[in-house]
């Protein structure tokens, strides 16, 4: 089933919350969708490693020549430097959040003049390197940053692993909130602070 957001706007930011089962199939289908919309897709991936991530595309039939991924794991998992990959840049680990935001910084500035999303693939997995607090600071960093870029983006979440306090600061940075759990087939829009 193709992913159900026929009115993913440029510019905008959503939050797509899904349920922990679905979450990588959603990163598949929402890659899938931003790519026939003919976007450059900049990948921030906190949940898997870059080799893996690429693998997984490829298996389903997604090419990686317009993706580029900031990967925060790698690094970490591996204990070393991962081989230079022309489309991704490692970064040390996924509790600098300085460093990725640099690598988002630069990564958004080397696709200037084209048609860019963002796709955070897991706001959760950061719960296990920082604190809520400073997940909603780098989500509000992000989301001004595409803001003034004028670059659209996704964040996705798992909703049941995110503090109330938490959902509600991030449903106050986005345009569209839609959670796939509740809605079922038929997306339903929260409407965002």
């Amino acid at each position: 089933m193709a992913f159900p957001l026929e009115d993913f706007q440029n510019e905008e930011i959503y939050l797509i919350m899904a349920s922990a089962a679905e979450i990588r199939q959603k990163n598949i289908e929402l890659i899938r969708m931003l790519l026939d919309k003919d976007y450059e897709v900049l990948v921030i991936t906190t949940n898997q490693p870059y080799d893996i991530l690429k693998k997984n595309y490829e298996k389903n039939g997604i090419p990686m020549d317009r993706i580029t991924v900031v990967d925060t794991v790698t690094k970490y998992a591996l204990g070393r430097d991962h081989e230079p990959v022309p489309n991704c840049r490692f970064v040390t680990n996924p509790a600098d959040l300085t460093a990725i935001g640099i690598a988002v910084t630069e990564s958004l500035g080397g696709l200037k003049g084209k048609k860019v999303s963002l796709l955070f693939d897991s706001v959760n997995s950061m719960l296990i390197y920082i604190s809520s607090a400073n997940i909603t600071k780098f989500v509000h960093f992000v989301t001004n940053k595409l803001r003034l870029t004028g670059f659209s983006g996704i964040f996705l979440a798992v909703e049941k692993g995110l503090d109330p306090d938490v959902l509600t600061q991030l449903i106050t940075f986005v345009d569209k909130a839609i959670d796939l759990e509740k809605a079922g087939a038929n997306l339903k829009e929260i409407p965002a602070g």
